[in-house]
């Protein structure tokens, strides 16, 4: 019964993901937007870089920090699509996989500035004060009629079993496998730690998640990066070809070699789309939740600093994830490897057993991070669906399933979770495109008033209320 199902569920989530539905869209959506926002990734990317990392905090409406909101975000992506996704898909794509990655992560830079954009503008307050916005919210209050009302339930649900599915049950299960890989940890006990350190960070809601995903979440990617870099540095007479293999292998596929059993184009796109969007999540819309609480003066400041987050992910995690992998050679090893061909690969140059521990605790730290993020994001989810009663019930309900996850298997909801993250970005990328024109037209006003964004707060209000803008 159980593998029927499977097989029945992996037959629509192949249909979702492939090169038919899911892809086109959300390439296409990306191009699209990267064209009537004027090309904002590139333009723009220094100056919010710079209002991300380096300017004072905002003291506007909201729950946390734009750097929280930021990192809150980043910790919901930066997970095991970083290590393993982008393994799985060079194990079937090839190294060309990596060039479509790139190409995903730079269009989906101004897909999660929309809908990053959209969460802050139609945000609105629940009953306990706090901000409450997102697809669930844009898609209603944005898009009028039945339509809007449609697409945001869609959303809402699909959001709500994805917290649970690849959220955290997958996540608590990768947890697990990585404590028994580097420290021969039970799953049991593993599964307990997840308990009381979930229970602990969510049941403080959104400021106590802001506030540890601020404090490790840059460590995290900078201990992770910094290692493979060196992996990087110590083989270096090996990247020019690796490079060359990647764009050339982007679009004449790759021959068998090795373990590998040979891909065409189509595999690599298809691959290389698909994991580009499960690691940096552009497009789903889960994003838009966590800049939604953000302390911000305007939506055009918020996204762009949410626009970042794709930047980080896709540019530079997933990046050093994929050269090691194709100058040290382990995506030979054939797609049953995927697994392990990322801890292979920092072996490789580093010495002794340093490679497999720094991708194996990177790993623990993405995945228990990401169980954070997706604890907001479904909660804020459910509490838009039947009200703010459920907050606190889901937190705890959320907190069991972690450590479920840890010591279940799980080849079921690998599936489902796949599935339903799928289908939350149907709903929310044609909501993008209805409400792309607004998010334009607005976003060029805002930005020949405030080109560097260096305009006060009092400033930024006066152009506010002279625009009519009622989005706080």
């Amino acid at each position: 019964m159980s593998s029927s199902l499977n097989d029945f569920l992996g037959g629509i989530a192949s249909v979702v993901w492939g090169p038919f539905v899911l892809i086109p869209l959300l390439l296409g959506t990306g191009l699209f937007l990267t064209v009537r926002l004027g090309g904002i990734q590139f333009r723009t990317l220094g100056r919010a870089m710079r209002h991300a990392f380096v300017d004072k905090n905002s003291d506007g409406a909201g729950d946390i920090s734009n750097y929280q909101a930021l990192t809150t975000a980043l910790a919901a992506t930066v997970g095991t699509g970083n290590i393993v996704g982008v393994a799985t898909a060079l194990s079937i794509g090839g190294p060309g996989a990596l060039f479509w990655i790139w190409m995903t992560g730079l269009v989906g830079m101004a897909t999660k500035y929309t809908e990053s954009y959209l969460g802050v503008r139609f945000r609105t307050t629940d009953a306990q004060g706090k901000q409450q916005g997102g697809p669930h919210t844009y898609l209603r209050r944005g898009i009028p009629g039945g339509l809007g009302k449609v697409l945001a339930l869609a959303f809402t649900l699909f959001t709500i079993f994805a917290s649970f599915g690849i959220g955290n049950l997958t996540q608590g299960n990768s947890i697990a496998a990585g404590m028994e890989d580097a420290f021969g940890l039970d799953p049991l006990v593993t599964g307990i730690i997840i308990f009381f350190g979930v229970g602990a960070a969510v049941l403080g809601g959104i400021e106590g998640i802001g506030k540890i995903t601020a404090a490790f979440v840059p460590l995290m990617i900078i201990i992770y990066v910094v290692g493979g870099i060196v992996v990087l540095i110590l083989m270096a007479d090996q990247v020019p070809a690796a490079f060359a293999l990647i764009f050339t292998d982007a679009f004449t596929g790759t021959a068998a070699t090795g373990g590998f059993v040979g891909s065409g184009i189509m595999l690599a796109i298809q691959f290389g789309v698909a994991r580009g969007i499960f690691s940096n999540e552009s497009g789903l819309g889960s994003a838009a939740i966590a800049a939604a609480a953000a302390k911000t003066e305007h939506p055009v400041r918020q996204g762009l600093v949410s626009m970042t987050q794709t930047f980080i992910d896709t540019i530079i995690v997933v990046t050093i994830t994929g050269l090691v992998i194709v100058t040290s050679g382990t995506w030979e090893m054939g797609r049953e490897e995927a697994a392990v061909m990322t801890a292979a690969g920092f072996a490789e140059g580093l010495p002794g057993h340093w490679g497999g521990t720094i991708v194996s605790v990177s790993l623990i730290f993405f995945a228990f991070s990401t169980i954070l993020g997706w604890s907001y994001y479904g909660e804020r989810s459910i509490v838009s669906l039947v009200g703010q009663w459920a907050s606190v019930p889901y937190r705890m309900l959320f907190t069991v399933v972690a450590f479920l996850g840890a010591t279940t298997e799980l080849e079921l909801v690998w599936t489902f979770s796949d599935l339903a993250n799928g289908l939350m970005a149907l709903p929310n990328l044609v909501g993008l495109l209805i409400l792309s024109g607004l998010v334009a037209r607005e976003t060029s006003e805002y930005l020949k008033f405030d080109p560097k964004l260096k305009k006060d707060p009092d400033e930024v209000a006066r152009f506010v209320q002279q625009q009519g803008m009622n989005w706080q």
